[in-house]
């Protein structure tokens, strides 16, 4: 088992190196000082432009790049610093920062007849990117794969196993890819239009990274149709999380959290159930943190996040926050940021997107 590491100010400093040191204001050059961490989310300004940004776990922006439109997810690599956000579907643009280079972000797209659902991940070794995408013509998720060391070429793909590929991660030691087919048909000819909610089809899969060949699908039972398995988090003991959107009847209380492993079975949690019709059937954000064994929840639909006890699933505590977006390990529990530009103790101007990721998280 990986031990899990936190990066903490000093490292994200000596890992950036001069020249992003250096083009800092003297403003954020104050926030990097006070920081222990450090965070990167989108966000819309508010003139309407979007863009990305390094804060600190306070909420105050270090550094921030421009964007051709509106992101979703986005990944970072412990191997090299880099970091990755992914156009909000159907988008086919995505956009590398990488400050210990000190060179301008590398803007890249995916192939023809492909878009971006949003999420991707790093080979542990910082070699390669693999992102999810849609064959919209065909149907089908794939896993696109990029080379991070030379531009982000696109190298090839490989099946995802599923519709709807939304979110997908990597085993610590690299061999495995973890996904998420959300199950829901899409086509950039209909916009963000979901084509199938009668029959959709949401799974878990496991694939081998190297040759895309499928290890393990899991399904959901036939009641629990229209429940699409979003996004991922995985534990440093193989255990991976699971959260839900549910596309069914607005009075139904299905379990929008779980959990499964190679080899086993999944595992649906039971949560209280006022803490279910909190979450008003959308997780938009699940978390791990790995040194104190947790499993963070958000809906910015309910206005809720949720904290879970690791090892069993329990819920330890739940707290209303307006518009809760994303959710990312914190030093002792969680950062969460807001909609409405709230991150820490900090009220900003902008409106942070639905997903952040802490630097160097393991």
């Amino acid at each position: 088992m990986r031990r899990s590491v936190l990066i903490d100010r000093r490292s994200f400093v000596k890992a950036a190196g001069a020249a992003f040191l250096a083009g800092l204001s003297s403003e954020a050059a104050f926030a990097l000082d006070r920081a222990d961490a450090v965070f990167a989310s989108g966000f819309r300004a508010p003139s309407g432009a979007y863009g990305l940004a390094l804060l600190s776990e306070e909420g105050e922006i270090i550094a921030q790049v421009d964007l051709p439109g509106r992101m979703h997810g986005l990944t970072s690599c412990t191997a090299t610093g880099k970091v990755v956000a992914f156009a909000r579907r159907p988008g086919t643009f995505a956009i590398a920062v990488d400050p210990g280079a000190g060179s301008e972000p590398t803007v890249f797209a995916c192939g023809e007849n492909r878009h971006f659902f949003g999420h991707g991940s790093f080979s542990p070794d910082g070699h390669l990117l693999y992102a999810c995408e849609n064959d919209f013509d065909n149907n089908r998720g794939v896993i696109g794969i990029y080379d991070a060391a030379s531009g982000f070429s696109r190298l090839g793909e490989v099946p995802a196993h599923g519709v709807g590929t939304h979110d997908m991660t990597v085993s610590d030691d690299g061999r495995l890819l973890i996904i998420a087919n959300g199950g829901i048909e899409t086509h950039p000819d209909f916009g963000r239009t979901k084509l199938n909610l009668d029959h959709m089809e949401p799974s878990l899969v496991i694939s081998d990274a190297r040759t895309g060949a499928l290890i393990e699908k899991h399904t959901l039972p036939p009641a629990l149709r229209q429940l699409s398995t979003r996004h991922l988090a995985l534990a440093d003991n193989g255990r991976i999380w699971f959260a839900c959107q549910y596309e069914g009847p607005r009075n139904d209380l299905p379990p929008l959290v779980g959990y499964f492993g190679r080899g086993e079975e999944l595992r649906l949690v039971d949560l209280p159930e006022e803490t279910t019709e909190g979450l008003a059937n959308y997780v938009g954000a699940i978390a791990v943190n790995r040194h104190n064994n947790l499993v963070g929840l958000t809906s910015p639909k309910g206005g809720l996040t949720v904290t879970l006890d690791g090892a069993t699933g329990a819920r330890l505590r739940q707290t209303r926050i307006v518009d809760a977006a994303a959710i990312a390990p914190g030093a002792e529990g969680f950062a969460v940021s807001s909609y409405d530009g709230r991150f820490g103790r900090t009220q900003s101007a902008v409106a942070w997107d639905q997903h952040i990721v802490r630097l160097g998280t393991l």
